[in-house]
């Protein structure tokens, strides 16, 4: 578009050109065309030097826009280099900030691993000594020296008022080197003090003719010490089911569940290698009229056969909450694990109970794990799959115990809300499995740490299996080498006595559970005999019988 200014300077040279050439012809007496030709020329004239001056004022502006875009231009590139000065700056201080916690990483790691060597280390020692002394050799013959120092324990454990007599104190003492079971006894909660004393003989013991005058009659329950042991053996155990016809058992059960003795056992799950009190397993054991123990394995089968499986299941939601709101007021980290019957997940009616009562305490639902069969998980129908989702939906959380084979598929299993798989550490630790599952046992616990559930090794009987179960990268384990079973107390859950190492002081925890654990006969004993009348610390006879019998 043209400017107005543009416009205006030719119509000024036409007219100067115009006027020249008028004066031209009118003063000067020049013919009309020549000074035609004097007019025409002098507008040519103005119009090249009008172009000559604008060209030249343009390439002025144009030389002052080049500077001024270079000096824009010098400024940007000195922008942008203090800008990549800074950014490698940046870079510099992330590098050398990530190269020290590089090395304090690998510093940790190392101190880790090292840990790890040693906790393995002294796992493997362990084991050793274990082993050591379960194939220990039986003491020497006693020489006079010993005697005399057997006769000076004797006097003074009369001194003490603890036996009557050391002919009963000798005669106890050869009675349990004639039976080792008895004499190998251990009260679970207690450790006996390495007291070497060997066979002391009746007449190498003398009596004192004179008792001291401060004696006291001997207590009826010291006394009846060995007796409660040999009677109190089949209580818990597989000869008192043994003794029971089914008959006998169901009427039991309906009795149990009438009047109120089902006893709820627990046992700790501790982190691995740690050993800290985690989680508890609740397990349910029932009284009979005479005060006998059933454990669940013997009754829950007839149970579900005459249909008051869902009744117990309901009894010990009640009791396992119970104990959790007891445990959670020191410990908000606790759990504890309540074992459901497939017949109560299959029936609507005893289901409806349970999941009213299980709405009602939902704010517990973090820490309370329903568990169930495999065998239950794998023969889910239409019912069951809705009735664990109904639970899922309200925050419960699932495990699976009685685990036979390690086929899992994770996915499926934590879309269900399982969080915790127990495997009994045989079968973990079992080469055949290498072969019969899809995966190794060694990177089971991965798998099925990707899906958020956690791998529980139970069963766990000595450190030799802690050992090998720690390459398996296990967080947590179960079993009597931590801690057996223990009933708690009818007052409540928050006795302080009687808790094994490891357990935290507000649970009485749970006495020996032979059947489970596969103990020798001796831990039998020891089990029956801590249900029935539990033992003080170095009372009695048969105390002194089993500490004098040979080094524990």
């Amino acid at each position: 578009m043209i400017r107005i200014s543009t416009i205006f300077i030719a119509i000024c040279m036409v007219l100067v050109a115009a006027s020249l050439g008028l004066i031209l012809y009118s003063m000067a007496g020049i013919s009309g065309s020549e000074s035609a030709l004097v007019a025409l020329t002098a507008l040519t004239f103005l119009i090249l030097y009008n172009a000559v001056s604008m060209r030249l004022r343009d390439r002025t502006d144009v030389g002052s826009q080049i500077a001024d875009l270079s000096r824009g231009t010098a400024d940007l590139a000195r922008q942008v280099a203090e800008f990549g000065r800074r950014l490698s700056a940046i870079e510099g201080r992330l590098v050398s900030s990530n190269s020290v916690g590089v090395d304090r990483l690998q510093a940790v790691i190392g101190e880790i691993n090292e840990l790890g060597g040693l906790v393995k280390q002294l796992a493997t020692s362990v084991a050793q000594h274990e082993d050591i002394l379960a194939v220990a050799t039986p003491a020497e013959p006693p020489s006079a020296a010993e005697s005399s120092e057997g006769e000076t324990l004797v006097a003074g454990l009369e001194s003490e008022h603890t036996v009557a007599t050391a002919e009963a104190v000798a005669a106890e003492v050869l009675a349990a080197k004639a039976q080792p079971e008895v004499a190998e006894f251990k009260a679970p909660w207690i450790r006996a003090p390495e007291i070497k004393v060997r066979d002391i003989k009746p007449a190498e013991v003398k009596a004192p003719d004179v008792k001291p005058p401060n004696a006291k009659p001997q207590d009826p329950r010291i006394a009846a010490a060995p007796a409660a042991v040999a009677s109190a053996a089949p209580v818990n155990g597989g000869d008192a089911a043994g003794s029971h016809s089914q008959s006998q058992i169901l009427a039991a059960v309906r009795s149990a569940i009438d009047e109120n003795r089902i006893d709820i056992y627990l046992q700790p799950l501790v982190t691995l290698p740690q050993r800290k009190v985690r989680f508890y397993e609740a397990v349910t054991r029932l009284r009979d009229e005479r005060e006998q123990v059933l454990a669940a394995e013997d009754f829950i089968g007839i149970a579900e056969a005459a249909g008051l499986i869902g009744r117990i299941d309901h009894m010990v939601m009640l009791r396992c909450v119970q104990v959790l709101r007891r445990l959670m007021v020191r410990n908000k980290d606790v759990g504890i694990f309540c074992n459901v019957a497939s017949a109560t997940l299959s029936n609507p009616a005893l289901f409806a109970q349970c999941l009213d009562f299980l709405e009602a305490n939902r704010a517990l639902a973090p820490s309370f794990i329903l568990e169930f069969k495999q065998a239950t998980l794998r023969a889910l129908g239409p019912t069951e799959t809705e009735h664990l989702a109904a639970l899922a939906q309200r925050g419960y959380r699932f495990s699976i115990d009685h685990v036979t084979d390690l086929r899992f598929e994770p996915r499926e299993l934590a879309d269900r809300g399982v969080r915790f798989i127990k495997v009994p550490a045989a079968l973990l630790l079992d080469p055949k499995q290498t072969s019969a599952s899809d995966i190794h046992p060694s990177d089971l616990s991965d798998l099925l740490g990707r899906f958020g559930i956690d791998l529980i090794a139970e069963r766990i009987e000595g450190e030799r299996a802690v050992v090998d179960l720690l390459d398996y990268d296990i967080r947590f384990g179960q079993g009597f080498l931590f801690a057996p079973p223990r009933p708690l107390r009818q007052e409540g859950a928050s006795a302080t006595g009687g808790a094994p190492a490891g357990a935290s002081p507000g649970q009485e925890i749970k006495i020996q559970d032979p059947e489970r654990a596969g103990k020798t006969s001796s831990d039998k004993i020891a089990g029956a005999a801590s249900a029935t009348n539990p033992v003080p610390r170095g009372v009695g006879n048969a105390a002194l019988a089993r500490r004098l019998a040979g080094p524990i």
